[in-house]
């Protein structure tokens, strides 16, 4: 992940290290050959495809965030859940809740203890998903009045399993699918986690090959 306004920098770095570096834009992203064969490849965030000119002040330009968005990261320990407006948060919510961790124990203890685990998983879902359903229901409500593609994007994090619970819900069904990649691998959300997923949201995706 690279901010955004550090890329004309980094490029004419990359030319620096590699002896030139010729632009390109190929299959929606803007790459990049070095004199001695090495290459990269930069993606606009929120899964936008780059079809302008091959010019990393230009891609600049196209990295601007949706017009609305969110951000949803869900894990068995907590979760946290932000809507924006283009880069300013409106409203956000991030919560812990106590989960087990595993145990040594066998027989029915450890049936005992997997159950309580698993309710605790459970009540921490939904709790995440009253959450979800308060700050991005509206989102919910504008896919299903408008007609096209609204400029709605979803970015998600945290476990797999987890936000997949959560979006399971019928209030948040065509939300589900205005999510976008990269998916994001957070720990525990908190204040400090759910920032820096924003952040990194709207940052380029970068991959570089060096020869």
């Amino acid at each position: 992940m690279l901010p955004s306004v550090r890329l004309p920098r980094w490029v004419e770095n990359f030319g620096t290290r590699h002896g030139g570096c010729e632009l390109s834009v190929r299959d929606g992203a803007l790459t990049g050959l070095g004199a001695d064969g090495s290459t990269f490849e930069a993606r606009l965030p929120f899964d936008r495809a780059y079809d302008a000119l091959p010019d990393a002040a230009d891609f600049v330009e196209a990295c601007w965030p949706p017009s609305q968005w969110g951000v949803l990261l869900v894990r068995k320990g907590g979760f946290a859940v932000a809507r924006l407006e283009r880069s300013y948060i409106v409203e956000s919510k991030v919560g812990q809740r106590h989960v087990q961790g595993r145990t040594k124990a066998g027989g029915q203890s450890q049936q005992r203890f997997a159950r309580r685990r698993d309710n605790q998983a459970r009540q921490a879902y939904e709790a995440a998903t009253g959450h979800a359903v308060r700050i991005l229901g509206s989102f919910e409500d504008r896919l299903r009045s408008t007609q096209g593609a609204p400029d709605i994007a979803l970015v998600t994090g945290g476990d797999h399993e987890a936000v997949a619970a959560v979006l399971d819900d019928s209030r948040l069904r065509m939300l589900a699918q205005q999510v976008v990649e990269p998916f994001l691998p957070v720990p525990d959300p908190r204040r400090s986690v759910l920032e820096s997923a924003i952040a990194d949201a709207g940052s380029v995706r970068m991959s570089v090959v060096n020869t």
